[in-house]
This record gives structure tokens, sequence and C-alpha cells, in this order.
């Protein structure tokens, strides 16, 4: 991926919903961009599909699970997103794509009436060749579908009988960190506020061990390769699609 291949990420919005299946899925990376969009004044709310809370092995899920959706909280706060909310009814480790987690997303989107969603990898590979897990992808693929559905009278006519009117304003589908990355966003500046972000999840990141908790170890590097194909200092990546 070369830098003139590299868009700058759209800026004709003013309000996005991230949308990712795990706490702490969006501090890998865009909770940095999400730090420069608030300080310009853009309006920035987090939804989250589960708690994390089978995300550390040797705690109890209940526990997990409100233990790590306050580290979520916390990891917005200091990236200036005031609003975290997280869907019922959908397993961590376990989400399966269909009709309940498309229904869930496009009552949010009716909802909240966001300009863009941002969310994380959906491929089937991270950049490198890893593997993704099957969560991310589920949510990642039910996200532009929602999004339509967000929009058609005739889809989920329930959230008309709840007062949720279609809603077709949503103009892109942004996607962190995905191997086919299309846009990038400069963050030289804002790096250092989503490294804070991702160190609120200190109960997740000790239970990961040494070489893989550092957040400055495992973001700055990617920012600074990002920044480089992107001509900038730091950089984070989308692959952007339009609705």
């Amino acid at each position: 991926m070369t830098a003139a291949r590299l868009a700058s990420f759209p800026t004709d919005w003013s309000s996005a919903l991230a949308v990712v299946a795990h706490p702490d899925d969006l501090e890998y990376g865009a909770a940095s961009a999400i730090a420069r969009w608030t300080s310009e004044g853009k309006v920035v709310s987090y939804l989250l599909v589960t708690r994390g809370e089978a995300g550390i092995e040797a705690t109890a899920p209940d526990e997990t699970a409100a233990v790590r959706a306050e580290e979520e909280r916390r990891s917005a706060a200091v990236v200036g997103v005031e609003v975290v909310e997280f869907l019922d009814g959908h397993r961590d480790g376990v989400i399966e794509y269909g009709l309940p987690l498309r229904r869930d997303l496009a009552m949010a989107f009716r909802r909240q009436r966001p300009d863009v969603v941002l969310a994380a990898n959906y491929r089937d590979t991270w950049p490198g060749g890893w593997l993704n897990m099957a969560d991310h992808r589920h949510v990642g693929v039910a996200i532009p579908d929602a999004a339509r559905d967000a929009g058609n009278r005739w889809v989920f006519t329930e959230l008309l009988d709840v007062g949720l009117e279609p809603w077709s304003g949503i103009h892109h589908v942004a996607f962190n960190a995905s191997p086919n990355a299309t846009h990038a966003v400069d963050v030289t500046g804002y790096l250092d506020r989503g490294i804070a972000s991702l160190a609120e999840h200190r109960a997740y990141l000790a239970r990961l061990g040494d070489g893989t908790s550092d957040p400055d170890e495992i973001l700055r590097g990617a920012a600074e390769a990002a920044g480089e194909r992107f001509g900038v200092e730091h950089a984070v990546e989308f692959e952007v699609l339009q609705v």
C-alpha cells in the first residue's frame, strides 16, 4: 500500500457511531483518530455489542463484564467520547451474524442517526496475515447491512412501533486496521491520547503478558508505519465503504 493509494478520510460529517464487538477493539488504533475528531468538534459515540465477558480467562464472566465495561467508559473519556452503550443478548466469543444482530444495530442507527459508522476490521485476516476472529467478522459484516436496514421502512417494521423512523443518513462505514485500507487520518499530535485510551484497559492488558501489553509499543510503531505510507508522522488507516 503506497501513500498515493491512501485518500484522506472524508471530513464532511459531524457525528459518528463507533460499533465494535468488544471493549478495547477501538483502542487498537481508531481511538487516536477519534481523539482528533472530537477535538475538532465532531461528536463520536460508542456502541459495544458485548461487554467482553469472555476476555479474561481467570475471572468469572459477570465480573469480567463489569470490569471491562468500566474500562471502556474510562478509555472513551480519554478521547472525548461521552456516550458509551452496550447491547444485550449477544455473547462475547459467539456473536452470530443474523437478523437479531442486524435489527439491534438498525435500531441503534435509527436512534442515534449518525453520519458515519466506525468499526473494526471485518476481513478474514489482519494486515500481515494474522487470522481475524469470528466476532469481529460477524459484527463487521452486519454493520453495512444494518445501515441499509435502518433506512428501509419495510425492514424491521417493529421499530416503527416504538417510534424509530427510518434513517438513511449514514454515508460511510469505516473499518480500522483492515488489510485493504483505502483512507487514512493524520493523528500527529493525537497519538498519545490514543495510547492513554488503550492504557485504561488495565485488567485486559494484564492478562496478555509481557511483550504484548505495552500500549505505547503496540500503537506507536503501527502509527509510524501508517504515517510513512500516508506522508505524515503518525496516521491511522481505514477501509471506507460508501453505503
